[in-house]
């Protein structure tokens, strides 16, 4: 698998507390990790809504809908333009990874 380069505003600030700077660090360490889940889940898959995605993996529904956003910014994931029912019978976004 690929390496993700992501470049993350600061989560913290200059004059925040040492505590402060290392929840930053663990935040970016976990965003990185549900990014490689959330990627490995469409390769292994295919295209997918955010709750199939969530229903294959370890990660919540919230937490894939936050990353989803952060991987289209970065360029890998794309909605392939179709809808799909979410476990609330309602219809969301199809994810696919970008490019296929």
């Amino acid at each position: 698998m690929t390496q993700l380069s992501i470049d993350f505003e600061p989560l913290a600030r200059t004059a925040d507390p040492i505590t402060s700077h290392q929840a930053a660090a663990q935040a970016r360490e976990l965003a990185q990790q549900h990014h490689r889940i959330i990627l490995a889940a469409l390769e292994q898959h295919g295209p997918m809504g955010k709750d199939g995605i969530a229903a294959r993996t370890s990660l919540t529904g919230v937490a894939v809908c936050r990353r989803l956003a952060e991987l289209q910014r970065m360029g890998k994931i794309a909605p392939t333009g179709r809808t799909v029912l979410s476990t609330a019978g309602r219809h969301e976004r199809e994810w696919g990874i970008y490019g296929r």
